[in-house]
């Protein structure tokens, strides 16, 4: 005989416990509202793949900013957006508002809201997606990203902190292994969902589990918001949505997300009336590493770089202006894509790893997430890779460390993949930026682009190597970095307007229905365009789940 479904009534049921629905959750709470959060994970996944993040957050004219010398504005901020965003689709009416909303927002009361909640920023403001194409082409014309004080479980904490306080008060139902199969419809309006209870689990963070139905749920609610988060812990579903315009797929990727990452609730929510757009938009990753401590399947780490590294395909030639570490993300992408191989390198010194090299993750940055100023400072400042770098030259399967230039090489071509490389050929192109470094003066764009940002204080005191000879014997030794593709976000999702309310094929709210975070490609149906700015992406879970669930609360 089988059980009768666990029943539930609420105002605001949230399906997925990231950042997106904690905030939102938090915000139909502050609204007196009753509210049940569910997610298909052990509750050891509190915070989704936001706890998992480097914590960065795109601010416009902050005081960390301006301390530092940057002159930034919302016209420039705006200018940069949408030279990045390249909105081109009838798809992009909302995505554009949206856009417009955030930059309102980050350049507004984004900041003070947050230090409201006791949320802190690192005082250095990096300088990611630098562009290097014209005033009106893509990327950040000063540096915006703020780093977290904390990094993503920093930032995760004072909204989990509101739930749990919640739960204590019995205003709160937090329903781990609940894994919603359909929204409930009436009459035109959804009124809730219902799906399978998982088994109990109890793995750590991050780590798969299983699927074994043990029974059923139902829920009734005044509002639903989808925020499931995206698909790049799916490789099938990625390749199926990669767009011609990047290429084709790779058949090798690396996963810098968990793998219940799995978009399968995007979906449902079209099964109950929300409209799709703009899914072939998303944002991966050039630079990935193999974790040599991996969490789940395929994990891989990437690396933030600084500016120095050269960059070379899988056969050794160099990559084109501005394809230079830290510049463009999915221009780098297309191009690595024309190549027919699935992997790049890095080719650079001790000197410059010591300086330049950072992994995104907050387990990668022990200092910045555990809020410790002394260790902060020896890693950062002190001599030596920092720790978490170390450990992958040490053990990471992509790392090459030799003396010489000849022997460098031949490690390079005894790791998989590494016959395609052409030995002459990366001599050359090392042995001709060498020659290039002598003086003040260059035609090499990215040594010009090196001294450009060596100019910000910030890079120069935390992210960029003093300008050498890659085979000088002082600098070495030489190191490799074989790099891969790492799938982590989408850019294109459930279409909102800006209270958050899913929009219908009619281009109507449907009653009812909510989404934000990557389900709704961080509002809107994709905001962020072809392109992002970086540290838009928590940021936007922050904005989308705010306003979703504001919205959601007011019509429960």
């Amino acid at each position: 005989m089988t059980a009768a479904p666990a029943e539930y009534a609420t105002d605001v049921l949230v399906i997925g416990w990231g950042l997106a629905g904690l905030v939102a959750a938090s915000e139909a709470l502050a609204a007196g509202k009753r509210v049940v959060i569910l997610d298909q994970e052990p509750r050891t996944n509190l915070g989704g793949q936001a706890w998992w993040a480097f914590g960065g957050l795109f601010f416009v004219d902050s005081p960390e900013q301006r301390r530092m010398g940057i002159k930034d504005s919302l016209e420039l901020a705006r200018q940069d957006w949408h030279g990045n965003a390249g909105f081109d689709r009838t798809e992009d009416e909302w995505p554009k508002r949206w856009a417009e909303a955030y930059l309102q927002f980050a350049a507004g009361e984004k900041r003070a809201w947050l230090r409201s909640l006791d949320v802190g920023f690192f005082p250095v403001v990096g300088w990611a997606e630098r562009g290097g194409y014209t005033a009106l082409g893509p990327g950040n014309s000063v540096p915006r990203f703020h780093i977290t004080w904390g990094t993503g479980p920093g930032l995760v904490a004072p909204f989990q902190a509101i739930l749990e306080r919640a739960e204590l008060e019995g205003r709160v139902t937090i329903l781990p292994r609940h894994r919603v199969s359909v929204l409930r419809g009436t009459a035109g309006a959804i009124v809730g969902a219902a799906g399978d209870i998982l088994a109990p689990s109890g793995a750590a963070r991050g780590l798969p589990t299983s699927r074994e139905v043990v029974g059923s749920f139902e829920v009734t609610a005044g509002s639903t918001v989808v925020s499931s988060g995206g698909i790049g812990g799916n490789h099938d579903l990625v390749r199926a949505q990669w767009p011609a315009r990047l290429g084709t797929p790779p058949a090798s990727m690396l996963t810098g997300v968990p793998a219940y990452v799995d978009g399968s609730m995007v979906p449902i929510a079209q099964s109950g009336g929300a409209r799709l757009v703009n899914m072939d938009r998303m944002w991966h990753y050039v630079e990935g590493i193999q974790n040599w401590n991996p969490v789940w399947p395929s994990h891989g780490i990437r690396i933030l770089p600084g500016p120095s590294s050269l960059w070379l395909d899988a056969t050794g030639r160099r990559l084109p202006v501005p394809l230079f570490p830290g510049y463009d993300t999915l221009g780098t992408l297309a191009h690595l894509r024309q190549t027919g191989h699935d992997h790049s390198w890095f080719v650079l010194s001790r000197q410059i790893i010591e300086k330049e090299f950072a992994l995104s993750g907050s387990e990668q940055n022990p200092d910045l997430t555990g809020k410790n100023v002394k260790l902060l400072l020896s890693e950062r400042l002190g001599k030596g890779p920092m720790g978490p770098v170390q450990a992958f030259m040490d053990k990471g399967e992509d790392f090459v460390v030799r003396d010489s230039l000849a022997d460098l090489v031949a490690g390079m071509r005894a790791l998989p993949g590494g016959d395609a490389l052409d030995a002459d050929r990366v001599i050359a192109e090392v042995e001709a930026r060498d020659r290039e470094i002598e003086n003040d003066f260059t035609k090499d764009a990215q040594i010009g682009m090196l001294r450009s940002a060596r100019a910000y204080r910030g890079d120069r005191l935390i992210r960029t190597a003093t300008p050498h000879r890659l085979q000088d014997p002082k600098a070495g030794p030489l190191i490799a970095v074989k790099l891969h593709v790492l799938t982590r976000k989408s850019l294109g999702g459930i279409e909102t307007d800006l209270h958050g309310r899913a929009l219908g094929a009619d281009g109507a709210p449907i009653p009812g229905l909510y989404a934000a975070g990557e389900a709704s490609g961080f509002g809107g149906g994709g905001m962020h365009g072809y392109r992002a700015l970086e540290g838009t992406f928590l940021g936007g879970c922050l904005f989308s789940g705010r306003q979703a669930g504001r919205a959601a609360a007011e019509s429960a």
